[in-house]
Parts: structure tokens; C-alpha cells; sequence
């Protein structure tokens, strides 16, 4: 999965910029005829074509169009363009006003630095990560996302005890049950899975109204099935699926199946007729719901495998063998539950004396 470890960050940032306060594009003429054929090159789906133009069309109105900069930043990440998504930030660090606008400005550097850093391996990237969040921070110190992203780039540069701080920061600012609250507590027991290839957290609720969330699986195996019942590739690999489920009954394994189907009473009539009795729940809004991004679904059937430390080991597209990867790690799974359970000692106890 592309931008794996960096999925939440990327999705809090598209959030934060849509919060901003509202431009109402660019002022010069051209640059406004531009800006809208980058708006029609995304309805056409042709996000390459956009980006261009909203580069153009920023560059028109003399680097001052904030929408136009909040568009580069998104797509520009989306599309790994790291070099204009990091101008359209600067930019817009440039010209922010007010407390609110200044960190937003901040913290999308900050995130794209990070991504890049993620993806492009570069070490030295994380030190800019931790001075943007830090400027976000000193002008809004109540902006958790900031709290939490700061707290993975100190991970990153092995600054655990400062890291830990910073989750647990971020923790005491979220509610109970919140998934990111969840995986923040996660990393203040170990910080070092800050830096490993995570699954994004996230919880869903099941047809028999069960809310499972990610980090409540730890110590256990997980397979991410999405899917659909118009699929046919997924109808296909369904026996596939039912003979894991079978094969791994009573192992530390959990497969959740996640349907993007859009009529949810014919999905239910389908798990019901062919006996779908593992964990079963429903995407709402198909590739547009809040899973399927956090994943960044566009293909089903599709598949993710979750080590017992919530670390993502394994994607893959279409019906695969995986029985042998599952194997490996529901075996490592026994493992880390057998060091979490107390030994009893060998000594005996003392009698007390009458």
C-alpha cells in the first residue's frame, strides 16, 4: 500500500485544508478560467491534468491563490508531486494570517515533509517535520493532530521519551474509544512501532452490532477482506476466504470482511444466504467511506494481512495464496501471547510459621 504509515496524516491534513477559512480563488481573470479547467480535469477523473492547472492558475495570480495552493497540497501528495505539493505549503506559510491559519499553514508542511520522508526514506526530513508541527503548536497549542503528528517525528528521530509525552498528550485531548486515541496509547507502550509500517487505526461495527477497532486486536492476526456482491472476482474468491476462515478457527486470527456495496439490505441478504458468519460490516458510502480511504481502495477484490503488533506485512489485489504468510504469522502471534502471559514461578511459596 502507497503511503501506508502516512495514510491518517494525509486524510487529517485533506480534512484541516477543507476547514480553512474559504477563498474564493484566484483574483486575476486567467488565472480564474484556469482554476475552473482544473476543476473540470477532476470531475473528468484526470487528477494529473488538475494538478497542472492548478499549478498554472496559482502561478497566474502571482502565487496568492489559497484554494489553489490547498489543491496543489492535496493532489500533489496524492500523486507523490512532493516538490510542488512542498511550494504550495511554503506558500501558503507565507501568506497565512491568524492563529488558526498560521498553524493549519504550518502543519500541512509539516505533513508533507513527513509523507516524503516516509516514502523517500530520508531520515533528515523528520528534524522539519518536528519544527513545523512545533510552529504549528506555538500558535495553536490545543491542535491535537499537530500534538500527534509532532509525536511521530520525534519517534522517528529515536527521541522515545519525548515521543511517548506527545501521545500521551494527544491521548488525554481525545475521547474514549476514539481509534486514534487508541493507537496514541499504542505507541506510548511502544514507541517504536511510530516508526513501523502500521495499518491506519479505525473501527467499524459489525451486522451483529459488535465495534471492533484495530488496536482492540492486538496480539492478533488480521485479515482485511473488502469486497462486494456486483464483484464478480470477489464472488470468486469468496470459497477462498471461507476455507481461511475455516482452516484458522480458534487461532489468534480475525478476518473482517468490509462490503462497498451500495444497496446494504441485498448485501445483508447475500451473508445471510451463503452463511458468511465471520466478522461482517458495510461500508456506506463504498470507496467513499472513511475505511476505504484510510486503505485507499480503488480495486476489489482486495486484501490486507496485520501482524499482531498491528504492523501491515502484506496487500495484495484479486485472490492470492496467503495461507503460508498467515501461517508465519499467527505462529509469531502465539509467540507475543505467550511473553504477555505471566509464568508461574518454580519456587514453592513459604509456609508461615504457626
Amino acid at each position: 500500500m502507497q503511503r501506508a504509515t502516512a495514510l491518517l496524516v494525509l486524510l487529517c491534513t485533506t480534512v484541516l485544508l477543507s476547514a480553512q477559512e474559504k477563498s474564493e480563488g484566484p483574483a486575476n481573470e486567467k488565472a480564474q478560467k484556469t482554476y475552473k479547467q482544473a476543476q473540470e480535469y477532476l470531475h473528468q477523473h484526470r487528477k494529473d491534468a488538475a494538478l497542472d492547472a492548478f499549478k498554472k492558475a496559482d502561478k497566474q495570480d502571482d502565487g496568492h491563490c489559497l484554494a489553489c495552493q490547498r489543491d496543489m497540497v492535496k493532489y500533489g501528495m496524492e500523486l507523490g508531486d512532493w516538490k510542488t505539493a512542498e511550494i504550495a505549503a511554503q506558500e501558503m506559510v507565507a501568506q497565512a494570517q491568524g492563529d488558526k491559519n498560521i498553524a493549519i499553514a504550518h502543519y500541512t508542511l509539516g505533513a508533507v515533509l513527513y509523507i516524503e520522508a516516509v516514502q523517500k526514506h530520508k531520515q533528515d526530513l523528520f528534524a522539519a517535520v518536528h519544527e513545523e508541527m512545533a510552529k504549528a503548536l506555538a500558535s495553536a497549542p490545543n491542535f491535537p493532530d499537530a500534538i500527534f503528528s509532532d509525536g511521530q517525528a520525534l519517534a522517528h528521530m529515536n527521541r522515545d521519551d519525548e515521543a511517548r509525552a506527545k501521545f500521551a498528550d494527544f491521548a488525554k485531548r481525545q475521547p474514549e474509544g476514539d481509534p486514534s486515541r487508541q493507537r496514541a496509547l499504542r505507541y506510548v507502550d511502544q514507541p517504536e512501532l511510530a516508526r513501523a509500517r502500521m495499518a491506519p487505526p479505525f473501527a467499524v461495527t459489525t451486522t451483529d452490532g459488535r465495534r471492533i477497532s484495530l488496536d482492540d486486536l492486538k496480539g492478533k492476526v488480521v485479515l482485511i477482506d473488502f469486497w462486494a456482491t456486483w464483484c464478480g472476482p470477489c464472488l470468486e474468491a469468496l470459497p477462498h476466504i471461507r476455507d481461511i476462515v475455516r482452516k484458522f478457527n480458534g487461532e489468534p486470527l480475525v478476518v473482517l470482511s468490509i462490503s462497498l456495496d451500495d444497496d446494504e439490505k441485498k448485501w445483508k441478504e447475500f451473508i445471510t444466504k451463503n452463511e458468511m458468519t465471520w466478522n461482517q460490516c458495510h461500508s456506506e458510502s463504498g470507496f467513499r467511506g472513511p475505511v476505504a480511504q484510510l486503505f485507499s481502495i480503488h480495486e476489489i477484490p482486495q486484501t490486507f494481512t496485520i501482524d499482531a503488533d498491528g504492523v501491515l506485512q502484506d496487500q495484495r489485489i484479486g485472490d492470492a495464496d496467503i495461507e503460508g504468510k498467515l501461517k508465519k504469522l499467527v505462529k509469531r502471534a502465539h509467540e507475543v501471547q505467550a511473553q504477555a502471559t505471566p509464568q508461574p514461578s518454580d519456587s514453592q511459596p513459604t509456609k508461615p510459621a504457626n
